[in-house]
């Protein structure tokens, strides 16, 4: 004989666990902003030395991120790739500026305000968002760059990178 309450419980019990792992997947990373171009200025005088290092705009980039609720968090990463000329002399490092906009009461957003150096092809961790039994969801996160090693000693070319995002689970 079926005994119904544990039947209609082993049920309900099955049914929180398919719905918490769509919820574990529904995280999102939307990136914005514009290229950046660093303009160098010209050396006019033997023995001078570039000024080495450059920011962007404190707005460089604007992040998106939503990370589902029930006491969860969403790592954001990044690492950059060369496009298709990098120099390894050169350093580029990003740091968020601002915590952007939510509605999320009890939502927390940390880590990722002073300058973090972004690896080759490999992801470092930027930033973390935390939901507390609501969507985290943020907007307008400005992010600024900075370029360093810019020297004379580099060879005279254009050099490109593109920076890549990931959130993912803790």
């Amino acid at each position: 004989m079926i005994d119904l309450k544990k039947f209609i419980a082993k049920n309900i019990f099955i049914a929180i666990l398919v719905v918490f792992s769509q919820l574990q997947s529904q995280r999102t990373l939307t990136v914005g902003g514009t290229n950046w171009t660093v303009t160098i200025p010209s050396i006019t005088e033997a023995g001078n030395n570039y000024a080495g290092t450059y920011e962007s705009s404190t707005n460089q980039i604007i992040l998106a991120a939503s990370v589902p609720l029930l006491l969860t968090s969403g790592k954001v990463s990044m690492h950059y790739v060369a496009n298709p000329t990098w120099n390894s002399n050169l350093i580029l490092s990003a740091r968020r500026t601002g915590d952007g906009t939510t509605t999320c009461v009890g939502c927390s957003i940390s880590g990722g305000t002073t300058y973090t150096v972004i690896p080759p092809t490999t992801d470092i961790e930027f930033f973390r968002i935390t939901a507390v039994l609501a969507l985290a969801s943020y907007s307008n996160i400005p992010v600024q760059l900075q370029l360093s090693g810019v020297s004379v000693t580099l060879p005279a070319t254009s050099y490109n990178s593109q920076i890549v995002f990931t959130i993912s689970a803790l």
